[in-house]
């Protein structure tokens, strides 16, 4: 899976009214945690959150088209891999839905992109909570376990694409507001 942070992508991080944090890092893993809030009411961004291939940004097939996520305990976050050179098509499971709040909760295990070759378990946990403003979107991602390179290193990679997943999302549903929190 090929990564690339552009410079526009470090625009939307900038200018995306969000608070996001590596708050945790050690020699076995880390965890990050990003959040926003958004004008759109909690049914519209639970809508657009089962929707990956609407906003999701980094996929092995370079065609987020190609996602789908099955939005129940044991429903699959994959992406279909077309047929090529004569083959037939393949598949890539990103994270396995282990529960699921609706309009509220989405957490799912898997360890993304070019995690997924090391020894790592890895959940992500996406959260919605009523604002004065709209809905407050939590998007957290916690990993660890062993693996060839360090994950220090990696880390704050990892929690820029986090945050571009989020930030994603948050131009699907609508306007960020400003977040005093």
């Amino acid at each position: 899976m090929k990564t690339v942070i552009t410079a526009a992508t470090l625009a939307v991080a900038v200018v995306t009214p969000a608070h996001a944090e590596i708050i945790e890092s050690s020699v076995g893993g880390f965890a990050t945690r990003h959040s926003a809030v958004v004008t759109a009411d909690r049914r519209a961004v639970w809508n657009a959150l089962l929707q990956p291939e609407n906003w999701w940004s980094h996929t092995w097939s370079n065609d987020s088209g190609n996602l789908r996520l099955e939005a129940r305990a044991g429903g699959c976050f994959c992406e279909t891999l077309p047929a090529a050179d004569g083959w037939a098509a393949g598949s890539v499971e990103h994270m396995r839905v282990v529960f699921v709040q609706p309009g509220s909760t989405l957490r799912m295990s898997g360890s993304l992109g070019p995690l997924q070759s090391e020894g790592l378990a890895g959940t992500l946990t996406v959260t919605l909570e009523d604002e004065e403003a709209g809905t407050r979107i939590t998007w957290e991602y916690v990993t660890g376990g062993e693996t060839r390179f360090d994950l220090a290193q990696i880390a704050p990679v990892v929690d820029s694409v986090q945050g571009e997943f989020l930030a994603d999302l948050v131009a699907e549903v609508g306007d960020a507001v400003d977040d005093p929190g």
